[in-house]
C-alpha cells in the first residue's frame, strides 16, 4: 500500500470508516504522511463524529496510593521501587465524595477513581462500590481503575453505577515485557473483556516516552484499534518523571510534532473513540496543546495533581481553552481555580 491509497483525499474510504482490522503498513503510512495532510485527515474525521469546539474534562483522585505488587518500571506506585510515595489505606467514602464535589464545582464532567491494587479484595469492593453509587448521585461520570477485575467484580461494579473502567495496555505487545514482568499483555486483555462484558464503557491507553520506538506506538495504537469494540476513552500519557523507578534509564521526552502525529492517527484509527491529554501535559506548551486539538485530542484531566504527578491547574485550562475559543464545563464551573486534590 502506498501513501497515495491513505492519502487525505480518501477519507470517505478506507480510513473514513471504524475499522478494527488495521495493518502496521496502514499505521505507518498515515504516521508519516506530509504534517498538513495528516492533520487534515485527522481533523475531517474528528468533525464527522465530534464537535471540534469542545473538549470534555474528567478529575482524577488516588482513592488508595502506593504499595502495589506490580513491578511496572515507571509507576511511583511501585512496591518494588523507593520512589518516595507512601502508601495509604482506602480513602473513606465522605473524603473521597467531598473531592468528587469539588471536582464538578470546578468543571469536571467525570470523575475517576484510582486505587493500587493489582486485583480488588471483595471487602474493598463493597466500598468502591459504595463510591461509586454516591458520585453518580452527583450527577457525573464515574471512571474506576481498581487493576485487574473478575467478570462478577465487573458486573458488581456496573450495577453500582460505574460509567468507565480504565485499564491501560501502557505499550505495544513487543515492547509490554521491558517495563512490566508482574501481569501480562493477555492478564490486561481479558480485563478489558470482562469489563465490556459487563457492560461498561472502555478507557484504556498507553504510555509514551519510556524508551518505546515509534514502531511500539503505533503498535499500541493498533491494539487498540483492533480490539472487537473500540475503547469510548483513549488517553495518551507521556511518562512523568519520577524518581526511583527503572525507566528513568531508557526515558526519552518524545519530539513535540512527534506527538501530535500520534494523536492524529489514534483519531484516524478510533474515530468515534475521545482522545483524551492525560499525564504529562504540564510539559506541554500550550501551542503543542492546541495543535493536539486540532489532530483530534478533545479531553482533558483538571486538578493540579494526576494521581502523584504534577497536572496543569484549572485555571491555565480554562484560559487556554478560552483562548481558542473552545468550550468545555470549565466555562460554567462555580470555581475555575479550586485545587481538587
Amino acid at each position: 500500500m502506498d501513501s497515495a491509497s491513505v492519502s487525505f483525499d480518501s477519507t470517505h474510504d478506507s480510513v473514513a470508516r471504524t475499522r478494527h482490522d488495521w495493518t502496521r503498513l496502514e499505521a505507518e503510512t498515515l504516521y508519516n504522511l506530509p504534517f498538513p495532510d495528516l492533520l487534515f485527515q485527522a481533523q475531517t474525521i474528528h468533525r464527522r463524529n465530534f464537535d471540534p469546539n469542545h473538549v470534555e474534562t474528567a478529575s482524577l483522585l488516588s482513592i488508595k496510593t502506593g504499595g502495589c505488587p506490580e513491578d511496572c518500571g515507571y509507576c511511583a506506585q511501585s512496591a518494588h521501587y523507593d520512589a518516595g510515595v507512601k502508601a495509604t489505606k482506602l480513602m473513606d467514602r465522605e473524603a473521597v465524595i467531598d473531592t468528587a464535589r469539588r471536582a464538578k464545582d470546578a468543571g469536571a464532567g467525570r470523575f475517576c477513581m484510582a486505587a493500587a491494587w493489582r486485583n480488588p479484595k471483595d471487602r474493598d469492593l463493597d466500598r468502591i462500590c459504595d463510591m461509586v453509587s454516591a458520585v453518580k448521585e452527583l450527577g457525573m461520570e464515574t471512571c474506576a481503575t481498581l487493576g485487574m477485575l473478575t467478570p462478577e467484580q465487573a458486573r458488581r461494579l456496573q450495577k453500582a453505577g460505574l460509567d468507565f473502567y480504565n485499564h491501560n495496555v501502557d505499550t505495544s505487545p513487543e515492547f509490554y515485557g521491558q517495563i512490566i514482568t508482574t501481569r501480562t499483555m493477555q492478564d490486561r486483555i481479558d480485563t478489558l473483556a470482562h469489563a465490556r462484558e459487563a457492560g461498561l464503557k472502555l478507557c484504556c491507553g498507553g504510555i509514551i516516552g519510556m524508551g518505546e520506538q515509534v514502531g511500539d506506538r503505533l503498535g499500541m495504537l493498533m491494539l487498540l484499534a483492533n480490539l472487537p469494540a473500540h475503547p469510548e476513552s483513549v488517553p495518551i500519557n507521556m511518562w512523568n518523571e519520577v524518581q526511583g523507578v527503572p525507566v528513568n534509564a531508557t526515558a526519552e521526552r518524545p519530539d513535540p510534532i512527534a506527538l501530535v502525529r500520534m494523536i492524529a492517527v489514534a483519531r484516524i484509527m478510533m474515530p468515534k473513540s475521545v482522545v483524551r491529554l492525560s499525564a504529562g501535559r504540564q510539559y506541554m506548551t500550550d501551542e503543542l496543546q492546541a495543535l493536539c486539538f486540532v489532530a483530534g485530542a478533545n479531553s482533558i484531566f483538571i486538578g493540579d495533581l494526576l494521581l502523584t504527578t504534577k497536572n496543569p491547574q484549572t485555571v491555565r485550562d480554562a484560559a487556554l481553552l478560552d483562548r481558542l475559543g473552545m468550550r468545555s464545563p470549565l466555562d460554567s464551573a462555580k470555581a475555575p481555580a479550586v485545587a481538587l486534590i
